[in-house]
């Protein structure tokens, strides 16, 4: 495998690892206001969640932006908490369109603050060579990742519907309300640490 390659694993394995659960976590309380039918609306915000990730290393790549870790450990959460709000607050409004493109916004301006995360260790990796391909196939792996993860997700949300006759309504506040309770031991630990 070329190291070229290698950029499209790393950006799964950015995802999938259960170490970046904060990852994981994002995007689970990001899905968890929407049921099975609105599948594309979903796909649409997991892809604006990686057009944020992806500006942010770029604009990080190119050292327009710099990096505070300490910052981002409490931006990240704090990303969770806000939309594990949105999703419980919006959630009697119906799915209309402005909610919609609140939730792809907010996908957007989150993946722009989740990019940051990575964008030190992207720099790093990068070891001299064009960023272009190596950004597009580093992204097409979280996109990738994101999607496998949402399909587990979902798939989960089936379960729970069809076999357990769940509401959707509980589904949203229990994921939400865990992605909240879960972001806000994280604030706590880094203010801690």
């Amino acid at each position: 495998m070329s190291s070229t390659a290698s950029f499209f694993f790393t950006g799964w394995e950015h995802i999938v690892d259960i170490n970046a659960y904060d990852h994981l976590l994002f995007v689970m309380t990001l899905c968890a206001a929407y049921t099975l039918l609105q599948w594309r609306q979903i796909l649409i915000i997991i892809t604006a969640f990686t057009v944020g990730h992806s500006a942010t290393l770029i604009l990080s790549s190119l050292d327009f932006i710099p990096t505070n870790p300490k910052v981002i450990e409490i931006l990240i959460p704090l990303t969770i908490m806000a939309t594990a709000i949105v999703n419980v607050s919006k959630y009697g409004e119906g799915a209309g369109q402005a909610d919609t493109r609140l939730s792809y916004s907010i996908a957007l301006l989150f993946g722009l603050i989740h990019g940051l995360a990575f964008a030190s260790n992207f720099k790093v990796m990068m070891f001299g060579e064009s960023i272009l391909l190596p950004l597009f196939l580093f992204n097409v792996g979280i996109e990738v990742g994101q999607i496998f993860v949402v399909i587990l997700f979902m798939a989960a949300l089936w379960l729970y519907s069809k076999f357990l006759n769940g509401e959707h309504y509980k589904w949203n506040l229990f994921v939400s309300g865990a992605g909240f309770g879960i972001a806000t031991t994280l604030v706590l630990n880094t203010i801690n640490g």
